[in-house]
């Protein structure tokens, strides 16, 4: 349980007691949590969506949006915005790209990214049937399912970095919580089918792309997957 506080006080704004950060084996296991946070922010949202039924979909959809960004931090958009300004800035060179990524200064294409991404979303919220149980559920799943993943695929590159201890968590735990997660989409039918493929093929590029420039992924490329994986599974379920 006390895993399950860390892995929700790190992804999320919700409160938790503070000491379990100090519990260096509970940190350690909180990463086969992940999706499970993933859940609970997709069900919060859901209550959400529930007390804003009947709303104007455009409204409801700023609304939904604005929960979202502030149950999470703006954790993720800001590795999207350190990713977009690195992926560009430092083009050929893995030690620029990585000293870009430390900078907490937002260039242009920073801005665009988080300006794009946040449209996205807004535009696929609004276009979501007036109960967007599935959506609302699995986007927020699947991000956090991929987090996880990555620590399995690919090997963290930023000495003493916030994911650096993650690397000794238990493989068993996690693949477990990858399974369970996996199994949780499928009972949504052919749309949750369809957003469970869509998230795996945006995880295998954007592993690709961060094993080739990167040699393995930072925080802040983790971040920029998780909303790269919302917008497009919101994106596909507002369409199908």
């Amino acid at each position: 349980m006390r895993a399950l506080l860390v892995a929700i006080g790190f992804l999320t704004r919700l409160p938790v007691p503070s000491q379990v950060f100090d519990d260096k084996a509970a940190q350690k296991h909180s990463l086969a949590w992940y999706p499970a946070v993933g859940l609970v922010l997709g069900l919060l949202l859901w209550a959400v969506s529930g007390v804003l039924h009947g709303v104007s979909p455009l409204l409801s959809a700023a609304v939904l949006l604005v929960c979202w960004v502030g149950l999470t931090g703006a954790l993720h958009l800001d590795g999207l915005a350190d990713t977009a300004d690195a992926w560009i800035g430092g083009i050929g060179d893995r030690e620029r790209t990585l000293a870009i990524m430390k900078d907490p200064r937002c260039g242009p294409a920073a801005v665009v990214a988080l300006v794009l991404v946040l449209l996205l979303k807004f535009a696929a919220l609004a276009s979501l049937p007036a109960t967007p149980v599935t959506a609302l559920l699995l986007a927020p799943l699947l991000a956090r399912m991929a987090l996880t993943g990555l620590f399995l695929w690919l090997p963290y590159v930023r000495p003493g970095g916030l994911g650096a201890g993650l690397e000794e968590s238990p493989r068993r735990n996690s693949l477990a919580a990858l399974l369970a997660g996996s199994v949780f989409c499928l009972c949504f039918g052919w749309h949750g089918l369809l957003a469970w493929l869509l998230a795996l093929s945006v995880f295998m590029l954007w592993s690709r792309a961060c094993r080739i420039r990167l040699g393995g992924f930072t925080g802040d490329t983790a971040g920029a997957l998780a909303e790269m994986i919302e917008a497009a599974v919101l994106v596909s379920l507002a369409v199908a």
